[in-house]
């Protein structure tokens, strides 16, 4: 299956968490969490006065990675002890 996967070009990394829910391999995406607080602080300091254009871009500085072992064993891949160790969670 790990052959056809790569042949036909399937993703296995996803941007967000739900597609690995939903069997994808693994997603590896910003901390929804730490963007929505973000959010809620330049939302504050606009309905403080700010302007908007005052307000710096911000780039996310944590990121997850979630990995679906079902997902792996269909596909015939073996997940390294440390790729597994430094994932946020594994769904087994």
């Amino acid at each position: 299956m790990a052959e056809l996967a790569g042949k036909l070009h399937l993703p296995i990394i996803y941007p967000f968490r739900n597609y690995v829910d939903s069997g994808g391999l693994m997603s590896y995406a910003p901390d929804l969490g730490e963007l929505a607080q973000r959010l809620a602080i330049d939302v504050h300091q606009i309905l403080n006065g700010t302007k908007a254009g005052d307000i710096p871009i911000y780039r996310p500085n944590k990121f997850q990675l979630v990995i679906n072992l079902k997902a792996a064993k269909a596909l015939s891949l073996e997940m390294t002890p440390t790729l597994l160790a430094g994932a946020d969670e594994v769904i087994e």
